[in-house]
């Protein structure tokens, strides 16, 4: 498990140095189908990189709203398995758990609670890899919290 995490950082430091990833809607690469920009540090409405258009910023643990790191502002907080509401780790705040594969409802990984199925570059509805529940379509790499963030 530890060196799938260094695996999944490097992968992230790399796509950061090389340019920004790209979420797409549905199964597409198109670039009119853009919905978001990543540049490893902020989360973009559409493609672009303008500080205007940013929603979210990261800082490696918390998800934080619009350009800000006060702690105030901290919607999200990741523990790389985890995800919790707001700026804590308690068990009664999480709302997501990630397995690697599987976005699950809650602290669980019972099978009746996956929301997304991630597989390659594709991000499914449900418990699928059937193209036609294909929600988004990432080229670069970008931390599983922010794709929960549209649920």
């Amino acid at each position: 498990m530890k060196k799938l995490i260094l695996l999944l950082v490097a992968i992230a430091m790399a796509a950061t140095i090389n340019g920004t990833t790209k979420i797409y809607r549905g199964n597409s690469t198109y670039a009119g189908d853009i919905l978001y920009t990543w540049d490893g540090k902020h989360l973009y409405q559409g493609n672009t990189t303008y500080s205007g258009n940013i929603l979210y910023t990261w800082n490696g643990k918390c998800v934080f709203k619009g350009n800000s790191t006060y702690s105030g502002d901290i919607i999200l907080t990741y523990d790389g398995k985890k995800i919790y509401q707001g700026n804590t780790t308690y068990s009664g705040s999480i709302l997501y758990t990630w397995d690697g594969k599987y976005i699950y409802q809650g602290n669980t990984t019972y099978s009746g609670n996956i929301l997304r199925t991630v597989v390659g570059n594709k991000v499914y509805r449900g418990n699928s890899t059937y193209s036609g529940d294909v929600v988004y379509t990432i080229e670069g790499v970008i931390p599983a919290v922010f794709l929960t963030l549209f649920l």
